[in-house]
């Protein structure tokens, strides 16, 4: 069940990096670049895990709301915001791809 889980998770990641190696590709046709779109893909879902935990964050102080330092993941302890910050970095992607299709009919 949990290499199942973990399965999923990292094709989840994959896939995620794929669609945004093809937008840049898509958007940097013709130009010269010296960074691969690989790395320009893995900066852009760092950079937005980094601006959606700083929001979670923010919110959960504004909220004042009480969440546990760690979580047993996996028997590794993790933030519970950064990884939802990360899981949610991850999916944005897909779920705006999904939305370009159905608002482009």
């Amino acid at each position: 069940m949990v290499v199942a889980v973990l399965l999923v998770f990292f094709a989840l990641i994959v896939w995620s990096l794929w669609l945004r190696v093809r937008h840049y590709r898509d958007s940097v046709a013709g130009v010269e670049t010296k960074s691969s779109p690989v790395a320009m893909a893995v900066q852009e879902l760092v950079a937005t895990a980094g601006g959606v935990y700083l929001a979670i964050v923010a919110l959960t102080s504004f909220l004042k709301l009480d969440m546990p330092d760690k979580v047993s993941l996996l028997a590794v302890g993790v933030d519970p915001l950064a990884v939802s910050a990360i899981i949610l970095a991850i999916v944005q992607p897909l779920f705006y791809r999904l939305y370009l299709k159905f608002m482009h009919k």
